[in-house]
C-alpha cells in the first residue's frame, strides 16, 4: 500500500440499503427498457450497412488518380495514390513547422493522481461497512486533474489550468493525383510520426528563457530529470504525405460520400494501396465487429437493469449475510438468463423485419434457453421435495407389523 494514502470507513444501515435498492429499481427499469430499442436499432443498422456495402461492391469502378474522367461523374469510384500537399504546417506558439498533412502538438502536465480501492463487508442485521483507501501518486496527464475533487486535497494540489493545450493543424489543400481531398478525409489519414523541434524554431518572446529543449520537443520546468507538479512537456508529431486508397463518389475533382439505394453512405479510406475488394471486405468485417459489440452492450445493459430490479430481494435477505449472498447469486443468475432470452427474442424480432431466415434460428435458441430455465426450476423443486420427504421420513413413527408377524 502506498504511504501517501487516506483510509475512510463508512457504514450503511439495512433500512438505508433498502431505500437505495428501491431507488435502483427505477434506474434498473430505465436501463431494461433502453436495451430493447438499442438491440433492435443495431440489427437494422447492421443490415442496412451490409446491403449498402454489398451494393457498393457491385457498383464501384477502379480509376486512375492522375486524371478526372467526366464520364464518371456521380459514380462510386476507387482510386489509390499519394495524398500530397505543398503546405507547410506551423505551430503558432512554438514555431515548429513541417510539410505534412497533419501536425499535432501534444502537451502533458505532471500532476497528482488519485486512485481508490474499496472493500465492503456485510454485517449481521443487513448493514454494511465499507473501507475505502485513497492513494496518491504523480504522473503525466494530457488533461487537467481537478484536485479539489480529491478525498484528501491537502498536500495534493494541482494547477488549475494548462499553460498550453494539445492542438492539431490540418492541411487544407491536399491532392490525390488530380483529385482534391476534403478536410474530413485528410483527418482520417493516420500514421503520426515523432517530429523533432528544430533548434532554430522561432519561439514567441514570452517563451524565451522559460523552456528548455527536451528529447524532440520542449520542457517547461526546472529539471526534466526531476519533474515537479506543474511541469509541462511538449512534443510534436506529424503525418507525412503518404499513399492512400479511397472509395467515394466522384463530384467534379472532389470526392464525397456515395448514397446507396440501400439507404447508407459509402466513403472508405485506408492508408496504403488496397484493392476495392479488400476495402469492402474490411468494411464488412468492421460492420460485423461493431454489430456484435453493440449486441453485447445491449445484453449487458439489460442484465444490469434486471440486476438492479432484483437487488432489493438480496438486500432484504442480507439480515443474515450468508442468506443474502445466496439470494444475490440466484437473482444474478436469473437476470443473466432472462437478459439472454429477451435479447435473443428482441434480435429475432428485428431479424423478422430485416431477415426472416436468421430470426427462426434465434427463436429456436431462445426457446432452448426457456426450456433450460424451466428444467432448472423443476429440478430445484424436485430436489426440495425429496429433501423434505427424507426429513419427514426420519421423524415418522414406523407402521405396526402385519398380523401374524
Amino acid at each position: 500500500m502506498s504511504e501517501d494514502s487516506y483510509t475512510e470507513v463508512t457504514e450503511q444501515s439495512w433500512f438505508s440499503r433498502i431505500g437505495g435498492a428501491i431507488k435502483g429499481i427505477i434506474f434498473g427499469f430505465i436501463l431494461f427498457l433502453i436495451a430493447f430499442p438499442l438491440l433492435f436499432w443495431n440489427e437494422g443498422r447492421a443490415v442496412k450497412t451490409y446491403k449498402t456495402l454489398k451494393e457498393g461492391g457491385g457498383a464501384v469502378i477502379s480509376v486512375a488518380s492522375d486524371r478526372v474522367d467526366p464520364s464518371n461523374e456521380g459514380k462510386l469510384i476507387h482510386l489509390s495514390g499519394k495524398a500530397n500537399t505543398e503546405e507547410i504546417l506551423t505551430d503558432p506558439v512554438f514555431g515548429v513547422a513541417d510539410n505534412a498533412l497533419r501536425l499535432l502538438r501534444k502537451v502533458e502536465m505532471y500532476q497528482w493522481q488519485e486512485s481508490s480501492e474499496s472493500e465492503t463487508k456485510k454485517k449481521l442485521g443487513g448493514g454494511t461497512e465499507t473501507v475505502t483507501t485513497y492513494s496518491y501518486s504523480k504522473g503525466w496527464e494530457d488533461n487537467i486533474i481537478s484536485s479539489s475533487s480529491f478525498k484528501k486535497p491537502e498536500g495534493h494540489e494541482n494547477p488549475g489550468a494548462m499553460p498550453y493545450t494539445t492542438e492539431e493543424q490540418t492541411a487544407q489543400q491536399v491532392t490525390l493525383g488530380a483529385f482534391q481531398l476534403s478536410t474530413s478525409q485528410v483527418k482520417r489519414i493516420n500514421g503520426f510520426e515523432p517530429l523533432a523541434a528544430s533548434e532554430d524554431a522561432s519561439l514567441s518572446e514570452n517563451l524565451e528563457g522559460r523552456i528548455i529543449p527536451w528529447q524532440s520537443g520542449y520542457y517547461l520546468g526546472a529539471d526534466s530529470a526531476s519533474p515537479q507538479v506543474g511541469d509541462v512537456r511538449i512534443q510534436f508529431e506529424s503525418v507525412a504525405p503518404t499513399e492512400v486508397s479511397i472509395v467515394a463518389q466522384q463530384s467534379g475533382s472532389g470526392l464525397r460520400p456515395y448514397h446507396a439505394q440501400a439507404g447508407g453512405d459509402i466513403e472508405l479510406l485506408q492508408v496504403g494501396v488496397h484493392t476495392a475488394e479488400a476495402m469492402f471486405q474490411k468494411a464488412q468485417t468492421d460492420n460485423k465487429i461493431l454489430t456484435w459489440a453493440l449486441r453485447v452492450v445491449g445484453f449487458l445493459v439489460m442484465m444490469i437493469g434486471l440486476s438492479l430490479i432484483f437487488k432489493v430481494f438480496s438486500v432484504l435477505a442480507d439480515v443474515i449475510p450468508f442468506l443474502g449472498n445466496i439470494v444475490e447469486a440466484g437473482t444474478g443468475f436469473i437476470a443473466f438468463l432472462l437478459a439472454a432470452v429477451l435479447s435473443l427474442i428482441t434480435i429475432a424480432v428485428a431479424w423478422i423485419v430485416f431477415r426472416p431466415l436468421l430470426a427462426i434460428i434465434l427463436l429456436v435458441a431462445a426457446v432452448g434457453l426457456i426450456v433450460l430455465i424451466g428444467g432448472k426450476v423443476k429440478a430445484g423443486k424436485a430436489k426440495r421435495m425429496s429433501t423434505l420427504g427424507a426429513a419427514g421420513g426420519a421423524g415418522a413413527v414406523p407402521p405396526p407389523p402385519p398380523p401374524g408377524a
